[in-house]
């Protein structure tokens, strides 16, 4: 199966959760059955390592981030089979980018993963804000992986 997590800029939210799911691929010893990318939905970040910070706290947590930003594009719906947003915009930008409303099938957001704030959409980019945010960020992005990975194995 083949997953693509989507950000704004490809360098805080998606990264870390392209990462983190791969840990969790691996600590459960089905990494094989996936593959695993992450885009944004600007390109200005392009070719671009994850933000410092993101990378620093992921580390604090025993995770590595080497991905390089790269923007999404119209062949994804058709490379990957399971895309996933961090936010409405993302949402928005990517529906403006498909050519067949079919193509939306595959779109879901991570939050429809979090079991612990059922209402809330949105993955809040740290970006602007401190540590403190990226520690919330990645907290966030942790639970609503580790929960894609308890699903998708279940369904295999």
């Amino acid at each position: 199966m083949k997953i693509l997590f989507v950000c704004l800029g490809n360098i805080c939210r998606s990264p870390l959760a392209e990462a983190l799911f791969c840990h969790h691929l691996k600590e459960q010893n089905i990494s094989e059955a996936f593959a695993v990318d992450s885009c944004g939905t600007s390109d200005h970040h392009q070719g671009d390592l994850a933000d410092e910070r993101t990378r620093s706290n992921a580390f604090k947590h025993g995770i590595e981030i080497t991905h390089r930003s790269r923007p999404f594009v119209a062949d994804d719906f058709e490379i990957f089979d399971l895309i996933i947003v961090m936010d409405e915009s993302n949402y928005d930008t990517i529906e403006r980018l498909s050519l067949d409303p079919d193509q939306m099938e595959k779109v879901v957001f991570l939050r429809d993963f979090d079991l612990e704030e059922e209402d809330e959409i949105d993955v809040p980019d740290p970006w602007f804000g401190g540590e403190e945010g990226f520690e919330e960020v990645y907290q966030l992005i942790n639970r609503c992986v580790l929960e894609l990975v308890r699903t998708l194995s279940a369904e295999s």
